[in-house]
Order: C-alpha cells, then structure tokens, then sequence
C-alpha cells in the first residue's frame, strides 16, 4: 500500500482537508454520500471518468460534464456550487499542478465554487514540486494528446514534452496551487490505485 502519510501530513498544514482511501470504488462511494443536493461542475478528468462520478452523482446532484453534455457545459460547470477535478502531478511537499489547453479546468480550481474536490490516484504523486511539474508535463500531457488524437511532437512519439509551437497543442496554461484558495474550501481525495494519465 502506498504510504501517503507524508503528502497528507504536508496537505493538512497548507490548509486542505485530505481524506484517504484503498480503492476508487471507496473514493466514489464516499464522494457520492457527500456531495448531494447541490450544482456540480466537473472538469475534463480520466479519473473522474474511471469511477463513474457522473452517473452517480447525477441521480441526486444537478450536474455539468462537457464530456457529457457539449462544450456549452463548460460555462454551466464554472457557475456550480461543488466542482470536481483531479491533477497532472501532486508533490509530497503539498503543491498541486494541472496543466491545461483551453482553461475552464484550471479556471474553476481558482475561483467561483464554494468547494473544490481533487481526485487523486498514487500514479500521480511524485516526491517534490520539480518532478511533480515533470510528471505533468512529460507523462501526463503526452497521454492526453494521444487521447484526444492531437497532431503534435507529444502525440506523435509519446515520450515528452517538446514545447512545440503547434495550434493542436494542448499544454497553454499551468497553474500550481500552493495551497486551497481564499474563500473556497478545498478537499483532496487520495486513492491507492491508478486513475488517469
């Protein structure tokens, strides 16, 4: 078993409220109780997706995926109450980093929602913020580009970030919270198993 002692350690002192659990199944269950009666903005998220989030919480939560509903729900998941996302790489040290191409995702871990949940598989961890930065650029960035079947450098040989000039890319915009933002409470949700890129 993965030992998340240190991060969770490092997360509760920067201000998040961490929670811990064996299997997605029991992250979904816990996160299905929790959130109820209440606007869910979810954001583009493999691990989100991994779970069945969507189906769930949608039989009791007014819910807005663009994966499900079109791009149009991008304006919707911004204006909710709850937004649910993960990560690109999370240090031991308590950094969290997403990288993203058209902004709504990161966007909503900023501002505008009362509270925040991250979903966060063991893949994701990295020891310090360098190689949690590394990770979200070299590993997790690639795998999208081919998911989302992008003509660039990335995509083509799936090794690496290439800092390309390339209109298909989807690495625009990087933001690393150091911790929860003022006025939004923010939950990390760590599982010991893979989820998403």
């Amino acid at each position: 078993m993965t030992d998340f002692a240190k991060v969770e350690q490092n997360l509760t002192a920067l201000g998040y409220t961490v929670k811990t659990f064996a299997t997605g199944a029991e992250a979904a269950a816990y996160l299905n109780g929790t959130i109820d009666a209440t606007t869910v903005g979810i954001g583009g998220s493999m691990s989100v997706q991994q779970l069945g989030l969507y189906d769930m919480l949608a039989t009791h939560n007014e819910v807005h995926w663009h994966w499900v509903g079109g791009p149009a729900e991008r304006e919707q998941a911004a204006r909710t109450q709850v937004y649910l996302t993960s990560v690109n790489g999370l240090a031991e040290t308590g950094e969290l980093v997403n990288i993203d191409g058209a902004g709504n995702r990161v966007a909503s871990t900023l501002y505008g929602h009362q509270k925040v949940y991250f979903l966060i598989g063991r893949n994701k961890l990295a020891p310090t913020y360098e190689e949690a930065l590394w990770r979200a650029r070299n590993i997790a960035a690639p795998k999208n580009a081919q998911r989302l079947e992008k003509k660039t450098p990335c995509a083509v040989k799936g090794d690496r970030c290439y800092n390309c000039k390339s209109p298909d890319r989807i690495c625009r915009g990087l933001v690393v919270l150091w911790g929860p933002m003022m006025g939004m409470e923010a939950e990390v949700i760590l599982v010991d198993e893979d989820l998403g890129m």
